[in-house]
């Protein structure tokens, strides 16, 4: 994948700070996803992620770890799906929509959220002389890529391909059968998908539309775009 080449070939031991803190915010938007997913099917009657431990805070519980070497370099990627069982929802597609939607609705939020408080210490940040502005320097930093990771992670699962969130969406509107028969070739499916990641051909499209929603957010908030 030319992304992940280009960061092992720039990779400098000083910047290892920044490097942590783009692990920590990956970790922070894949836990709060794949437990939003658990939440989401247990409200609408299904307790399997429940009953197997996944609405846990621990990030071991979901980590998958070539997904988050993905988001670290490359700013997108994926978890250790949450388990859902169809046959305990009232309405399962529509159910198996809502909660495939949870995931990525929760990191549009968590993105705004960070975007938001990047404004605020934008605002009050001291000069640059000052100790304190080390501190709040690095806060902004933390907060930011927390923003740019957890809307990389809600553009690439809406993508409408299995097993991504936005493939259970689009199946919610197609008839039974075809659902059927599309879910026999998911793995097949998958490995393409996987293809397609790691030879870099989704890059630039999923780069396009996360700076999209980081603008209209940063806008929303009042951060310059520039920053």
């Amino acid at each position: 994948m030319g992304t992940v080449e280009t960061f092992l070939n720039s990779f400098d031991l000083s910047n290892l700070i920044y490097y942590l803190m783009r692990a920590a915010a990956a970790l922070l938007c894949i836990v709060l996803h794949e437990i939003s997913h658990g939440y989401a099917a247990l409200a609408l009657g299904d307790q399997t992620a429940k009953r197997m431990g996944r609405l846990s805070l621990h990030p071991l519980h979901h980590i998958d770890p070539l997904g988050l070497l993905l988001m670290i370099t490359a700013g997108f990627g994926w978890a250790k799906p949450v388990p859902v069982n169809m046959n305990h929802f009232k309405n399962p597609k529509r159910d198996m929509a809502l909660t495939a939607l949870a995931g990525p609705v929760a990191n549009f939020v968590i993105a705004f959220v960070a975007l938001a408080l990047a404004s605020l210490l934008y605002r009050v940040t001291p000069p640059q002389s000052d100790l304190l502005f080390e501190v709040l320097d690095g806060a902004f930093t933390f907060l930011f890529y927390t923003a740019m990771l957890s809307v990389g992670l809600a553009v690439f699962n809406l993508i409408p391909i299995p097993p991504l969130d936005g493939s259970k969406v689009l199946f919610s509107l197609l008839p039974n059968q075809i659902y059927l028969n599309i879910l026999r070739y998911e793995r097949y499916v998958s490995l393409a998908l996987f293809a397609l990641v790691w030879m870099g051909i989704l890059d630039a499209p999923l780069s396009a539309a996360r700076m999209a929603v980081l603008r209209l957010f940063s806008a929303v908030v009042g951060l310059p775009v520039y920053l």
